[in-house]
């Protein structure tokens, strides 16, 4: 699928923005505190789920969260 503007960045790119962003500002982000929690609730039902581990919960959870904030 083409882009709409070669100007407008893609989906990927405004991800790796915003993940760079939060490295370099840290807690300060505004996205890093969901991204957190995220991650900390997906640890949970990780955790809790019998065919999930822990650490695929963790990754879901922040990934779901990143997502929603990069998409809006």
């Amino acid at each position: 699928m083409a882009r709409q503007s070669p100007e407008e960045p893609t989906f990927v790119e405004l991800t790796i923005e915003e993940v760079k962003a939060m490295g370099k500002q840290g807690i300060d982000h505004p996205s890093t505190r969901p991204v957190l929690v995220g991650a900390g609730i997906g640890t949970v039902l990780g955790a809790a789920l019998p065919m999930v581990s822990w650490p695929v919960g963790l990754l879901v959870g922040a990934a779901v969260v990143l997502y929603n904030r990069v998409k809006r």
